[in-house]
């Protein structure tokens, strides 16, 4: 697995339920199309995959 995991918001959260947009902010997502960097963990993991339908990922 990669060290870094690049984690951009696809979707807008707008009509979502308030754990997936909670889920969304804590990976430091704020607005739609905007790309963050986070380590590869598993709880990353966990996060990326309850909101994967909304992000989209690559292994830096």
């Amino acid at each position: 697995m990669a060290n870094k995991l690049e984690i951009t918001l696809t979707r807008s959260v707008i009509g979502r339920p308030e754990d997936q947009r909670i889920t969304v902010r804590t990976l430091g997502l704020k607005k739609v199309h905007q790309t963050v960097v986070q380590d590869d963990n598993p709880a990353i993991r966990g996060m990326i995959n309850k909101v994967a339908h909304l992000v989209t990922v690559k292994e830096q």
